[in-house]
């Protein structure tokens, strides 16, 4: 059905038998998806008779959006929770600002049997508003447009420490990981594959000159972001006595590594900033646990312990 709407978008007349042709199928099951077609609110004009078509008659609105009704569903759950990222205050350019945009009339797209439902989802979902930096729609586009015909790119970059310096790259994927967006790219002048958070772009530019794909540096784009991200945080391996689930929701905002090894137990592999941060936030889940490795966390474990020890002792 989608290949045939493909067709009549064109704004050309097709007989039946021509549709069914360039569709490799019977005028039956076309005359059938064109009633669906009409079901779903696409305009569709027949002539029939010697000398028929169809046609799909030209109108300002946009036709609905062809959904089934787990996808208007999770349509609409996706926007609102990409809606709740939307700092406030900001640029009505950013993604967050669109999708909140989009969030409020998604449902007079959907063909008119799903509007209800989504109306009723719409009107019902709260998301929690969530800290993320504000990302420019526009340039999330442009870049996805130069990594798609893999054209050139050039942009102003701010590092962390807030230096700026002009960067000319192949861009290849961008990655949403914990509510940052990042672009990675091949650093033309570094020679060398780099990752740029894409709230640190400004001045995009694409000069139309092309390049020749180069094989990503691993697995996918997420799997070397996260690698890079690793490279300078302390790795370490826990034991512990609880499900995978129970510490999974305490560790929902880690990207890390759960295994279960039994019903109540499962071992813990990740890259942090701070030992004492994560063996708080095991303490959290009233469970036994024994650091695997390494050393220095042991070390770091043993401090703390001595250091909540003294907070335990009488003032007087």
């Amino acid at each position: 059905m989608l290949e045939l709407l493909a067709h009549l978008q064109t704004g050309r007349r097709f007989s039946g038998p021509e549709l069914a042709a360039r569709l490799e199928t019977s005028p039956r099951t076309v005359r059938r998806d064109v009633e669906r077609l009409r079901d779903y609110g696409y305009p569709v004009t027949t002539q029939p008779g010697p000398g028929g078509f169809y046609q799909l008659s030209a109108g300002q609105a946009l036709p609905p959006m062809v959904f089934d009704d787990e996808e208007a569903v999770a349509t609409v759950v996706g926007l609102g929770v990409l809606a709740a990222s939307a700092p406030p205050d900001t640029d009505v350019g950013g993604i967050g600002s669109a999708a909140d945009r989009a969030f409020g009339k998604i449902d007079q797209f959907l063909p008119k049997r799903l509007r209800a439902r989504a109306t009723a989802v719409r009107a019902t979902l709260e998301a929690a508003a969530q800290t993320a930096p504000p990302v420019n729609a526009e340039a999330l586009a442009t870049l996805a447009a130069a990594a798609a015909r893999h054209e050139h790119a050039t942009f102003s970059y701010t590092t962390r420490d807030g230096t700026t310096s002009a960067r000319r790259v192949e861009p290849y994927r961008q990655v949403h990981l914990h509510l940052r967006w990042y672009l990675l790219a091949w650093d033309r002048d570094r020679a060398d594959w780099r990752t740029f958070r894409l709230d640190r772009i400004s001045g995009i530019a694409v000069p139309g000159t092309r390049f020749d794909p180069r094989p990503l540096p691993a697995e996918s784009a997420a799997e070397y972001l996260r690698e890079k991200l690793a490279e300078p945080r302390h790795r370490a391996v826990v034991l512990v006595d609880a499900p995978a689930h129970r510490v999974a929701d305490t560790l929902k905002f880690t990207d890390c590594a759960i295994e279960p090894l039994a019903a109540d137990r499962c071992q813990v592999t990740t890259r942090i900033d701070s030992f004492e941060w994560l063996v708080l936030n095991l303490a959290l889940l009233n469970a036994d646990f024994v650091i695997e490795e390494p050393e220095e966390f042991r070390d770091r474990c043993r401090e703390l312990a001595t250091r909540l020890g003294r907070a335990t002792r009488d003032p007087g």
